[in-house]
């Protein structure tokens, strides 16, 4: 690590004393739009990055103290130049242009944290993508400092990205690259070189159905959204993408489309957040990929998609990545009605800290079935030999099997997975069922002892634990925006979103049923949100138990959930 700051600090003033570009050739077409609020935030010296809340009005955003390694590299990625744009009066255009020059000032020879290729490539591909805006009204010396400044970065993107980390990281550093050389005059043999290497990218690390190894949404947003982004550029250069670079957005598209809530947002899977809505609607018409691509059938990245009426349902119908941000989230769903989420996942925990992103990658976090407390999938202990360092998933599922049928009274999905065999030889199935109108989701999950070496784990476990049976949670996570209250008899549940919309949640079973606190995870967040969480408890005395469910829109009779309809659940 400390080798890899070194030489980056060294190819850094290296590339600061080649020959700058004599001008640019274009600017950036791709209008990137950040957030109004966040934006009017920081004009206010309101800092949020990486988790971390740092209100300092007035100070210079290279004056702030930074409390840790990312917060100090989201500030050097730019990121934040998004945001102030948005909005888009006399202060935040006169607080990104300041800010901007500073930094060419304080670090543009070479100096400071922000010179490695992920951070770099992102900061070029701001201050391109708004260069009309930083040079408005500048005189001619800042101006030549922009464009010399500019100049070395990418110079030295062409001599560092292969550093950067596969996935994200390096597509940051290409596409940064491709963009820089395509924005400057004298530079199209890096261009050249830069699109190549990125079609390499491409054939390795996105499949031909459009996934990535993460099995992260939007990190398969964020990939598709610079490819796009690069394609633009090098269209106006005169240079088409390569054939693997648009084979990769072609296929990437329709999984992003099935990998949507009806809302617009991504499901919250493997570390993902809800992405931005209005990048992928952008990444999505700039690919030109029409939405007939995939069938109702498919999965994308391992997740099923459900939409019936106003409602979605997205379920993780495949094992997880053996990576160090993956989660123990096997048969785990999420639900939206209309504009509103209902069912979620708690999220990702990596902006909060390493305590919190552990706690968000556990079974517990979703909304599935959790056998003892433990997850579905095993983490390695911290910097073992198998994590290289992290917390890498080293025992998953083995076997994850789907059926799903698509009638005329809905869709039913049947899944199952072994995670808990190992333990107490018990296999966790999950059936889900949704109604044409999407008013009614049906749901069963059984936990089975299929195997003659199941039955006898298991029933060992029942010896060991003097056959008080084996403790089961089945969880579902509501979004922060839903309240909820339980019955009397703590048999139902009622829940109202925002637009007045009531769903009710009944249950059957031998389970006893309670809302307990849970917490809602964002990255523009320094902190938890409190939600509330429904919570089946129960224990498996035989080799089958099943517990039957129901989310119902409260449309029909009453509102009251009929004793037939969980039946059939």
């Amino acid at each position: 690590m400390r080798s890899t700051r070194w030489l980056n600090r060294l190819h850094a003033i290296w590339a600061c004393l080649s020959p700058p570009a004599a001008a640019f050739t274009m600017m950036s077409d791709t209008r990137v739009t950040g957030s109004v609020e966040r934006g009017r935030r920081l004009a206010a010296g309101d800092f949020l990055f990486a988790g971390h809340h740092l209100p300092a009005p007035g100070l210079d955003i290279w004056d702030l103290s930074m409390p840790n390694a990312e917060f100090e590299a989201a500030v050097h990625g730019f990121e934040w130049l998004d945001d102030l744009t948005a909005v888009c009066d006399f202060q935040t255009n006169r607080l990104a242009r300041n800010w901007t020059h500073d930094w060419i000032r304080r670090f543009g020879l070479g100096a400071g944290s922000g010179w490695t290729p992920e951070l770099t490539g992102r900061r070029v591909l701001r201050w391109i993508n708004h260069a009309d805006q930083l040079l408005a009204g500048q005189g001619r010396a800042k101006s030549d400092a922009f464009r010399r400044s500019l100049s070395a970065q990418t110079v030295f993107l062409s001599r560092r990205w292969k550093t950067a980390r596969r996935g994200l990281d390096r597509f940051e550093a290409l596409a940064g690259l491709v963009q820089g050389s395509a924005a400057l005059s004298g530079m199209d043999g890096l261009m050249r070189r830069a699109s190549r290497a990125l079609a390499r990218e491409c054939g390795s690390c996105i499949d031909s159905h459009g996934s990535i190894a993460s099995r992260n949404p939007e990190e398969l947003l964020e990939i598709f959204f610079l490819l796009n982004w690069a394609a633009a550029a090098l269209r106006l250069a005169g240079r088409p993408p390569e054939d693997a670079h648009r084979a990769a957005v072609t296929a990437m598209a329709p999984v992003l489309r099935r990998l949507r809530h009806v809302d617009g947002s991504l499901a919250r899977f493997h570390g993902g957040g809800p992405g931005t809505v209005d990048k992928l609607d952008w990444a999505l018409a700039n690919a030109g990929v029409k939405g007939a691509a995939a069938r109702r059938q498919q999965l994308a990245m391992g997740y099923a998609r459900v939409a019936h009426g106003r409602t979605t349902m997205i379920v993780d119908v495949a094992p997880p990545a053996a990576t160090a941000n993956a989660h123990a989230s096997t048969l785990a769903f999420e639900v939206t009605s209309g504009l509103h989420p209902l069912v979620v996942n708690c999220g990702s925990g990596e902006a909060l800290g390493r305590s919190w992103r552990m706690v968000a990658r556990t079974t517990a976090s979703h909304s599935t079935l959790d056998v003892e407390g433990y997850s579905s999938s095993r983490f390695a202990a911290p910097g073992g030999a198998m994590s290289g360092g992290a917390e890498r998933i080293v025992h998953a599922p083995a076997r994850v099997t789907l059926e799903r049928n698509d009638y005329n009274d809905g869709t039913c999905i049947v899944a199952g997975h072994d995670g808990y065999q190992g333990r107490c030889g018990l296999n966790h199935w999950r059936r889900l069922q949704v109604d044409p109108e999407g008013c009614n989701v049906h749901g069963e999950d059984v936990l089975l002892a299929a195997s003659d070496d199941g039955r006898k784990r298991f029933d060992s476990l029942l010896s060991a634990q003097r056959l008080e049976g084996v403790p089961f949670n089945i969880r579902f996570h509501l979004h922060p925006d839903v309240e909820a209250e339980a019955d009397e008899e703590g048999r139902d549940v009622s829940m109202w979103l925002r637009n007045g919309e009531t769903w009710r949640f009944g249950c059957r079973g031998d389970v006893q049923l309670a809302l307990e606190p849970s917490d809602f995870l964002e990255s523009a967040s320094s902190s938890p949100r409190a939600t509330i969480q429904i919570v089946l408890s129960g224990f498996a005395m035989e080799y089958s138990t099943r517990v039957s469910w129901i989310l119902a829109k409260a449309t029909r009779s009453g509102g009251v959930i009929q004793e037939d309809e969980l039946a059939r659940g």
